[in-house]
């Protein structure tokens, strides 16, 4: 029986540490990965020294890697996340709540094009885009296939947002992004304009890209 279908039999979501955290999923949304807890690290660690103001969460999904990334900065910065999926708000909502952190959540259900005001501005962006390529997508069945489904080469989602989160982000200011590989995160930066990369770090399942804002 696989992970989804014994996910579907509960009346009540599985759970999952993540760092400190028991993050609660089911079956409509995609699985948190351990690994991922270095994305929420690695943005803790640049939140330290981040310029004041609030970060952001594109493609949050169920919210884990930025619930623990506030909850490691100290959890004092207000957490834009954004989703269209209502059934991965739910959930969020549900582990902003199980981290103690739900006053300072704002779960924003739309499509990231829509979901913030021109004016706004963050410390730190991180984005969680799917990118495995869509011809691919049959190798994961534990998976929705809407939630990894990265495009035709797997960079779809994670070049829009890099588009959008140029937009935002306050003047030195960084982008952490989830991707597949090394390969990824090459391709991605030779195809953005408006920030340059700062490194990588490798995880089990992928990488985690650093970019600059240089606009």
């Amino acid at each position: 029986m696989t992970v989804r279908a014994l996910v579907n039999e509960r009346s009540v979501p599985a759970t999952i540490p993540f760092g400190p955290l028991q993050i609660a999923y089911d079956a409509r949304v995609l699985r948190p990965r351990p690994w991922t807890a270095l994305q929420a690290q690695w943005a803790a660690e640049l939140l330290l020294t981040a310029p004041p103001g609030p970060f952001l969460e594109l493609c949050a999904g169920v919210g884990h890697i930025g619930l623990l990334a506030a909850r490691l900065a100290g959890g004092f910065r207000r957490l834009v996340q954004v989703d269209e999926s209502a059934a991965a708000q739910e959930l969020a909502r549900e582990n902003a709540a199980r981290a103690g952190l739900p006053k300072l959540i704002d779960y924003r259900r739309r499509p990231m094009q829509d979901a913030l005001e021109p004016a706004e501005r963050f410390a730190l962006v991180i984005a969680d885009p799917p990118w495995v390529p869509t011809g691919q997508t049959g190798q994961h069945p534990d998976d929705p296939a809407d939630a990894i489904d990265g495009g035709p080469d797997g960079l779809v989602v994670a070049r829009a947002c890099v588009d959008l989160a140029v937009l935002h982000l306050l003047p030195g200011a960084s982008l952490l992004i989830q991707l597949g590989d090394r390969d990824q995160a090459r391709r991605l930066a030779d195809q953005v304009v408006g920030v340059k990369p700062l490194g990588v770090r490798e995880g089990e399942g992928g990488v985690v890209a650093r970019f600059r804002s240089v606009v």
